[in-house]
């Protein structure tokens, strides 16, 4: 049926339209009905009567009740009270009281200030209405002072209170009295207030937001002054509407079928329940029974079909489930649940042939194979279901089966046809295996099969489907269709475990299985930490990690300092620590140096991963136990005696307040001066005294100490304390230039001084001035003549000597003066011409004219590289022509420089000369032809690997000779050999 969704809308009157309501929806199927909707109608009436009240007279400090009577309403009320006129209110305290039960106003105890008139005023909250009554006089009596008295509670809450789940539960509690009475409130059972719970008015009201089951309960008002004490007792009982736990749903049955329908709901009080069938009440009758939310329907016919409706309601509402009942008649159709056209079986299991046609009321059924009923026998069972089962199948029972159905509406059939197959075999199978980490394997899982048969192959690890998308970095199906391998590439600590290799056919599952252990090395150990440490020693323990498979052999321990690069291995007590051992002392290790220290596990296939590191742990200090190293020193200035030596690594310091100690004394004597250095870095000290004469012979040696004390002194080493510089200039210097970038400086060696003399410095600069930018060269031994080399061509320089020893130079010699040369030529010679006559090479050449800055001319030089031996030969000449002797089984390469005052200038082009071939003859070229022409006899050209001089590029394949002319000769093709015979 159509659900609810309009709103019910209607132009109400007051008398004829108040009343209880429901929406019925129906279609072809049934009807239903909506919930009941109460309509009622707010209003209020004014007071009956508007003349004034009589008077109250009340003595001072008595209580005082001033009643309001309601007029006739309908709707929410609020009370309110005006003393005197409007807009002056009644303001509620701990004397003055408004219920919001009755509307009366209670005044605890009556003072003179409340004299005068009092109106209620009475609120619709639907409405919005607010009617006012006559007012009502309140005179105090002069007949004296009303005395103290124990309270008297006037307002007060019902003996027993229903309140409904999660609804606003308000009680009121107030009393006459004099002195004022305190009101305050508890439960007899002694649970404590929730917070939710609030008081308001002076403690009158008691709120109770939100009611709950754990709300119920009985609820004590004390009304409390000095004179005594009253109680008001009620108990709040915890009611709720219906909600359901058990509803009915859509059902279809067969005609003559039973209907059993059941509903349940909760609530306070307890729901009762009534059925509705299209929106009627069902009533009891023969095949039709209620009892409580159950109802009862036999040998249903088609009347009974429609929408059933079971309601639960208790006095907070009512709740309704509703549900199709259809009653079926149809004869027996197999369109929704034929038999398979072909079923496989395999010979000697057992087969189910289910015949499940949709009848109603059910239809009785037969099994035939061909033409013959099947009968119960002892491998075929028929089920009253018209299930047919036939156990230990064999070629026999293949064929055509056809299931019958028949009831009082007709008949219907189905057919199918049995194919009876041979086992499946498992031809060849996974084993338990050990493998390696990184190896790769296949698991065999091969099967012999009825042809007939659809076979498919799956693989589980460790009872999980194995996805060969997502996983083909490491599992491969391999093998043909009668073939399921599975191939393990780069096999990983986490493959190891259970495989199992699934083959499904259409008659049944087999499956294999191997277990597959990966040994891999250890996994680390954890929980290293440092037991005990001492200033070379630390006592380690460490739990150990996964064997991954293979037993742990052995540990190693590495250390890191923040002086190591990296982490080292470090030496141990015992030396080999073995797989069942985990502790181990560490030896060997420097004081007052922070370690920190992990280890490694190895097992048979290898090194594993090193542990997490230890803590920092520093270890004790302790006396020094190194000596400083590369003691030395000597030379530094007048009257001292330096000493240097390479500082101790702070690693080595073992200690805080660390330094050096300096002990010296002149050879020969007894007795050592001390020094004490305190900077750790120091590497030098320089001991001052005037009586040190010039390079005097002193025994020095050093040690190291920190506030543990002081530790060894290295060996003694001799050095001598500072020199004077010689003290007189060398005489005789002269200077001539030897080309344009070189000068030779001579002079005459200084006779014996008093002062040592090491050897002889020049120095050279360009001008006069003496710039702060000085050539320097120096020469360490007798030496009495030098050449400076590097200088610029055809320049003034100035130059002066002097001798020099570790205290430094002498005076200088007076300044004298050389001119470089003019540079050489900065061309070779070109236009070289050559003939070759049997193993004489003659060569002409062009001479080089220079220009008026340039050096003239000398000679030139023919450089002759003989590639067998890798040897150079030059000759000089002053003509421009050569005549050299070649050998015939060599290679050579030849090039000609010009010679000039100034030095070597450019060299030619170079000439490559391939060795004679067999039965050349004599012949000419002439590398100066215009045309680039090369004119060869009896000279094969070879390709060659020759370094080049000069810019000729090396011999390759695809050249055979490099121009040597001005202009540029194209090289033959590869491998053309050309004569001229002459």
């Amino acid at each position: 049926p159509a659900t609810f969704f309009t709103n019910f809308e209607c132009k109400c009157f007051l008398d004829q339209d108040t009343g209880i309501y429901q929406c019925m929806a129906f279609n072809t199927w049934g009807s239903i009905l909506s919930r009941r909707a109460s309509i009622q109608f707010a209003y209020l009436e004014n007071f009956k009567t508007q003349s004034v009240r009589s008077a109250v007279n009340v003595r001072e400090g008595q209580g005082v009740v001033l009643l309001c009577g309601a007029p006739p309403h309908s709707g929410e009320l609020t009370f309110a009270w005006i003393f005197n006129e409007y807009p002056y209110s009644v303001q509620q305290d701990s004397r003055r009281f408004v219920s919001q039960e009755t509307g009366s106003l209670y005044i605890a105890k009556v003072e003179p200030s409340d004299v005068g008139n009092y109106t209620c005023v009475v609120n619709n909250t639907v409405t919005k209405e607010k009617v006012l009554s006559s007012p009502t006089p309140l005179v105090l009596r002069s007949d004296g002072v009303m005395g103290e008295y124990e309270p008297k509670i006037e307002v007060h809450f019902p003996d027993s209170i229903p309140a409904a789940k999660e609804s606003v539960v308000e009680l009121e509690c107030f009393a006459l009295g004099n002195p004022v009475p305190e009101i305050s409130w508890r439960r007899t059972s002694g649970v404590p207030f929730p917070s939710k719970v609030k008081m308001k008015n002076s403690n009158a009201v008691l709120e109770v937001p939100n009611f709950q089951q754990e709300d119920a309960g009985t609820y004590e008002c004390i009304a409390e002054n000095r004179r005594g004490k009253n109680v008001a007792r009620g108990r709040i009982s915890f009611h709720a509407k219906p909600q359901w736990f058990q509803t009915v749903a859509d059902t279809a049955k067969s005609i003559e079928e039973n209907l059993f329908w059941e509903c349940k709901a909760s609530g306070k009080p307890k729901p009762s329940y009534s059925w509705l069938k299209n929106g009627e009440q069902l009533m009891v009758e023969g095949r039709v029974q209620i009892e409580n939310g159950a109802l009862s329907i036999t040998a249903l016919n088609l009347s009974d079909s429609g929408m059933y409706q079971c309601v639960a309601e208790n006095k907070h509402g009512s709740i309704y489930s509703s549900a199709q009942l259809m009653v079926l008649a149809s004869a027996p159709s197999f369109s929704r649940s034929p038999l398979k056209a072909l079923l496989k079986a395999r010979s000697g299991s057992e087969v189910t042939l289910e015949c499940k046609p949709q009848a109603s009321p059910p239809a009785i059924s037969l099994w035939k194979k061909g033409n013959e009923i099947l009968q119960r026998s002892e491998r075929i069972t028929l089920s009253p279901n018209g299930t047919l089962k036939i156990a230990n199948v064999t070629k026999r029972d293949a064929g055509g089966y056809m299931c019958i159905a028949k009831n009082q509406f007709g008949t219907a059939s189905t057919t199918g046809t049995l194919l009876v197959t041979e086992p499946t075999r498992i031809t060849m199978r996974p084993t338990n295996m050990e493998i390696i980490v990184g190896e790769s394997i296949v698991l065999p899982c091969q099967i012999a099969y009825d042809p007939a048969l659809d076979v498919s192959f799956s693989w589980a690890f460790n009872g999980q489907l194995i996805d060969f998308q997502r996983d083909s970095d490491h599992f491969e199906r391999v093998g043909g269709t009668i073939s399921g391998d599975l191939m393990i590439r780069n096999i990983q600590l986490n493959h190891g475990g259970k495989y199992v290799c699934v083959i499904d056919t259409d008659v049944e599952s087999l499956s294999t299985s191997a277990i597959l252990v990966v040994k891999g090395p250890p996994g680390p150990p954890d929980k290293v930490a440092v037991e005990e440490i001492t200033d070379s020693t630390a006592q380690l323990s460490w739990t150990p990690g996964s064997d991954n498979g293979s037993p742990i052999t052995s540990y190693i321990i590495q250390a890191r300092t923040p002086f190591t690069v990296g982490w080292q291995a470090v030496d141990t007590v015992p030396e080999v620590i073995s797989g069942n051992m985990l502790t181990a002392t560490v030896v060997s290790l420097n004081a007052w140096v922070e370690y920190e220290f992990r280890v490694v596990a190895r097992n048979a296939v290898g090194l594993g991963e090193p542990s997490p590191a230890s803590a920092k742990t520093r270890t004790e200090d302790a006396v020094p136990d190194t000596a400083p190293t590369d003691v030395g020193g000597g030379g530094g200035a007048k009257s001292e005696l330096v000493i240097t030596w390479e500082p101790l690594p702070e690693e080595l310091q073992n200690g805080e307040d660390f330094g050096y100690i300096v002990a010296l004394r002149p050879v020969g004597t007894v007795t050592w001066t001390r020094a004490i250095i305190s900077t750790p870095g120091a590497s030098r000290y320089v001991f001052r005294n005037d009586t040190i004469q010039p390079f005097s012979p002193f025994d020095i040696k050093v040690g190291a100490y920190n506030k543990r004390g002081e530790g060894p002194f290295s060996s003694i080493a001799t050095v001598f304390s500072a020199e004077e510089v010689p003290s007189v200039a060398p005489k005789r210097v002269g200077a001539r230039s030897l080309s344009a970038s070189q000068i030779e400086v001579i002079w005459e060696a200084l006779p014996g001084l008093p002062e040592r003399v090491l050897g002889y410095e020049v120095v050279y600069w360009e001008d006069g001035t003496k710039p702060d930018t000085i050539g320097k060269v120096r020469i360490t031994g007798n030496y009495t003549q030098v050449n400076i080399t590097g200088l610029k061509a055809d320049t003034a320089y100035y130059l002066s000597v002097a001798a020099f020893n570790t205290a430094g130079p002498g005076p200088q010699s007076a300044p004298i003066n050389s001119t470089t040369k003019k540079p050489p030529p900065d061309r070779g010679p070109l236009n070289i011409q050559w003939s070759m006559i049997g193993s004489t090479l003659t060569l002409h050449w062009d001479p080089v004219v220079t220009m008026e800055t340039e050096s003239k001319v000398t000679g030139y030089l023919v450089v002759l590289k003989r590639h067998r031996y890798n040897d150079i030969n030059t000759i000089f000449t002053n003509r421009t022509t050569a005549e050299l002797s070649l050998s015939a089984s060599d290679n050579y390469l030849i090039q000609i420089k010009v010679l000039s005052e100034g030095g070597e200038g450019m060299a030619s082009e170079p000439i490559h000369i391939h060795k004679l071939s067999e039965g050349g003859g004599g012949g000419t070229s002439n590398f100066s032809q215009p045309d680039g022409l090369v004119l060869l006899q009896a000279w094969e050209l070879e390709a060659l690997e020759l370094p080049a001089l000069d810019g000729c590029p090396p011999l390759q394949s695809s050249s055979a000779h490099c121009s040597t002319s001005s202009g540029d000769v194209p090289p033959p093709p590869v491998g053309l050999l050309l004569h001229l015979f002459i």
